[in-house]
């Protein structure tokens, strides 16, 4: 039988995950993917579903309990990601959770742990994060956004690219590096947490075919003031101090595929259980049910994967990073086989908004691009799993 730490007591891990997915599912079902569609549609965040999240402790299950959370990791936060997703609501900034709270938490001062983890426990405190820029591409050591010392604190400057929340959010963890660059040109990274309505930060918003509430932004840092213990851990140790959150990220980017996969598939099954051609439900037909079938294994290996990945982590196990990155690439081709055999599935009407299918198509695809993209998980398993020789 397995066990999980939560609130202090140990309680069966499968009875526990399956009373968080009962009462998520029942949260976010009460909101539902109609709901989540008008928000994106009229331009306006989806509050009421965060703030009802908030309040049923469920943003900070993967927060240590002296913090405000309830201490039950990330396997915790993995079911309340996919379960939200699953009911229509795929809400990014869920994934931005898992990746700055757990930074924060094992590397961040303990003034900067007082500061923070409580409110994004609670929900009343949101984090943007800023790691991405224009010719960096996936290659961070190549980031050019700098911070230098300035007097008794830094001065940040550069540009970054696709960050996501920065208008729901009072603050942004962003990487930067170091001025001194090594013989391969790269700078030492370092972590900083700098208000989202700094003097010197600017932002413009960037125009996306993501059919989602958050907004993406292109960030200008011109000199950012920020005060010396607005830096997360030590200095030139950014990278190692990232893998805190970039694990969690893939994670949980995998939980919202899951859960729009499961989404998709369900409303599939429904419906070729009620539309009838000739008097049969065309689900009785191999052409449609084995397409869809075929779709659940998959769909179901990847949230093995997941739970996984989750469960290495919360250990603490160097296997973490190569599950995490597996259940990403796994989800991410799952949810768009599942989706389009829904769409498919649904004919005419899988194209129409009503139905809810064919908005999702994006934020699933999404996720073969990012957090990292495919063809760098591929490189990362070759050369880490496979022993291959590095091939970039």
């Amino acid at each position: 039988m397995g066990l999980t730490l939560f609130q202090g007591t140990l309680v069966d891990t499968q009875e526990h995950h399956a009373m968080l997915r009962e009462n998520v599912a029942k949260l976010a079902g009460g909101f539902g993917r109609k709901y989540f569609q008008d928000a994106v549609k009229e331009n306006r965040k989806p509050t009421e579903l965060w703030d009802a999240l908030a309040e049923g402790g469920f943003l900070g299950v993967h927060v240590a309990e002296e913090y405000g959370g309830s201490g039950g990791g990330l396997a915790d936060y993995n079911v309340i990601v996919e379960e939200v997703a699953a009911q229509g609501c795929p809400i990014l900034s869920l994934v931005i959770g898992s990746i700055c709270a757990p930074i924060i938490e094992q590397h961040g001062s303990e003034a900067l742990k007082q500061e923070w983890l409580p409110g994004l426990a609670s929900g009343q405190k949101r984090l943007a994060f800023a790691i991405t820029e224009p010719d960096a591409g996936t290659n961070t050591h190549k980031i050019t956004t700098t911070a230098k010392r300035d007097g008794d604190g830094w001065s940040i400057s550069g540009t970054k690219y696709w960050t996501s929340a920065v208008d729901e959010s009072e603050a942004i963890l962003v990487v930067a590096r170091g001025e001194e660059r090594d013989d391969k040109g790269r700078g030492k990274l370092s972590l900083f947490i700098v208000p989202a309505d700094a003097k010197g930060l600017t932002r413009t918003p960037i125009e996306t075919a993501l059919q989602v509430p958050e907004t993406q932004f292109t960030m200008f840092f011109d000199d950012v003031k920020i005060p010396a213990d607005a830096i997360i851990g030590q200095e030139g140790q950014g990278m190692r101090h990232l893998f805190a959150g970039l694990n969690p990220e893939r994670v949980c980017a995998a939980a919202i595929n899951n859960g729009i996969a499961r989404y998709a598939l369900q409303k599939a099954a429904q419906y070729a259980t009620d539309r009838k051609v000739w008097d049969v439900p065309i689900g009785a037909h191999q052409g449609v049910s084995h397409p869809l079938a075929k779709a659940y294994v998959a769909v179901q290996q990847a949230r093995l994967m997941t739970a996984r990945a989750a469960e290495l982590f919360d250990q603490g196990s160097p296997e973490a990073g190569e599950a995490a990155n597996m259940a990403k690439f796994a989800a991410a081709d799952a949810s768009l086989e599942a989706l389009d055999q829904a769409i498919q599935t649904h004919g005419g009407n899988g194209m129409a908004l009503e139905y809810g299918l064919a908005d999702l198509w994006f934020i699933a695809r999404l996720h073969k691009t990012a957090p990292v993209s495919r063809e760098m998980i591929l490189n990362f398993l070759a050369q880490h799993s496979l022993g291959l020789p590095k091939s970039y």
